[in-house]
């Protein structure tokens, strides 16, 4: 599917979403005006239509909204919706935003009893719950009768090719009711039986599915490989470590995907929606939030520090005062590394080669910039610039990946998310000298992606400074 219907599509809800905001919140402010402020209708307009304050409250609390539902997640994924979805979620979220406008604006109102409070939250929440549902549902139902009509379609292809991707095949392909457009299959490496040759075309095998869901723009991957060919999943599941599509499988493989479970389709074969959420989404956008503040004061509050270093560089070697390298970040795409330079230029004139506590490539100045982390300091300039975060497995140069890749192939799960500046890797093991240090420090990045959660990350960054105060090398 083409990527400008998502956004076209998100844009729907949020300008629906924001007008209904609006419109809730005018309709709410004048029902207060008369039932709990008690004014005369002749002296509405004057109270409202020419109070300037009712038209910046209204922009105000629409932007509000806009920011609730966006924590709760509700713009992603946006082609998923249901409206029994819808009709949870936005109960869910408007539950919140409500809570949150009464005791921030609404509580130290003058009321003549306790009662009014009551009549105040409830009228608030009903004609905020209201007037976003039904834009949302038309929207909703407006897309899956497009869907049912053939007009609208998810590109998918099928991982595996015996009689269970056969039969899923067979039961979807002409089903409108999921959307699904069949490019092709995947071999995986046990396929004995190949039954869907004579269908679609085989794309690849799976070691080549980052560049087919790259190529093809997929939508949606169906995981249907035979119970003997199980012992592949966790390959699978490892190169589809970045992939930002819809991931379903047959029953009883989502017990090994460790994802949670929805199912699709009942009548058929069932099939299981994997969700793969490493956050809560409020705590992704919090922690984006986080990323570029504290950044941005870094910067700020350590220029005095960065000017030292700068002179320090310049004045105890030649070359740039920053070091700048290519590392690949989320999702597989490389970006510019920036830190202070802490090596002879052309350092690396024989090839790639690990950093170590006595690396005689460094020079004087150097060794102290690493000692204290203060070469580190230009990292917060990727982080506002999005290609990294405060906390996040340390970004690495394809030549490294490549051979930890031959090792632990579970790497390429650390690309779902943003490198980090410091990590549970570094804080537990500290630098790796060697490929096999690096795949042992693996292990400790691996478990923070199993356990991601802005928690997990204040702790990182508390042992992160403990660690640096106490001059211990890490």
């Amino acid at each position: 599917m083409d990527r400008t219907l998502h956004k076209k599509q998100r844009a729907r809800y949020v300008v629906s979403d924001f007008c209904s905001a609006v419109f809730a919140w005018a309709v709410f402010f004048v029902l207060r005006k008369i039932i709990i402020e008690d004014i005369p209708f002749d002296q509405l307009s004057e109270q409202v239509l020419n109070n300037i304050n009712f038209y910046l409250g209204s922009i105000i609390v629409g932007g509000f909204w806009i920011f609730v539902y966006s924590l709760s997640g509700y713009y992603h994924y946006i082609f998923k919706k249901t409206p029994e979805r819808d009709i949870f979620k936005t109960f869910k979220s408007v539950l919140l935003g409500v809570t949150i406008l009464f005791f921030s604006l609404l509580l130290d109102d003058e009321v003549r009893n306790y009662k009014n409070y009551y009549a105040t939250y409830s009228v608030l929440f009903i004609l905020q719950f209201v007037f976003t549902l039904i834009p949302r549902l038309f929207i909703t139902i407006k897309k899956e009768k497009s869907v049912r009509k053939g007009e609208l379609y998810f590109d998918t292809i099928i991982i595996g090719c015996g009689p269970r991707a056969q039969n899923i095949y067979h039961e979807l392909k002409d089903n409108h009711n999921f959307g699904n457009r069949f490019v092709g299959y995947i071999k995986n490496q046990q396929c004995l039986n190949d039954n869907l040759s004579q269908h679609l075309t085989c794309l690849g095998s799976v070691e080549n599915l980052p560049d087919i869901i790259s190529k093809f723009n997929i939508d949606e991957i169906i995981i249907a490989i035979e119970p003997e060919e199980q012992k592949d999943i966790l390959n699978i599941v490892s190169w589809l470590g970045y992939a930002e599509v819809s991931i379903k499988a047959i029953a009883g493989l989502h017990q090994v995907l460790k994802g949670h479970a929805k199912i699709t389709n009942i009548m058929g074969t069932p099939l299981l929606e994997i969700e793969y959420e490493l956050m809560p989404y409020w705590q992704q956008t919090i922690k984006k939030i986080l990323d570029v503040v504290v950044s941005l004061m870094a910067l700020i509050v350590l220029s005095p520090i960065m000017l030292f270093c700068a002179i320090g560089i310049k004045l105890t070697s030649k070359g740039p005062v920053f070091f700048r390298q290519e590392r690949i970040g989320m999702n597989g795409k490389p970006f510019i590394l920036y830190k202070f330079r802490s090596m002879y230029v052309d350092a690396e004139q024989h090839g790639p080669h690990l950093a170590n506590p006595n690396d005689n490539r460094c020079t004087p100045f150097g060794r102290f910039l690493r000692r204290t982390k203060l070469d580190e300091i230009p990292n917060f300039i990727n982080v506002l610039k999005g290609d990294m975060s405060l906390v996040g497995p340390r970004p690495e140069r394809q030549y490294y990946i490549d051979q930890i890749i031959q090792i632990v192939p579970q790497y390429k799960q650390l690309q779902k998310i943003k490198p980090g500046i410091t990590s549970l890797g570094q804080v537990r093991f500290g630098y790796a000298s060697d490929i096999e240090q690096m795949v042992q420090r693996l292990r400790f990045d691996l478990l923070y992606l199993q356990n991601m959660s802005l928690y997990t990350d204040f702790l990182i960054i508390y042992y992160t400074i403990k660690i640096l105060f106490k001059g211990r090398h890490f």
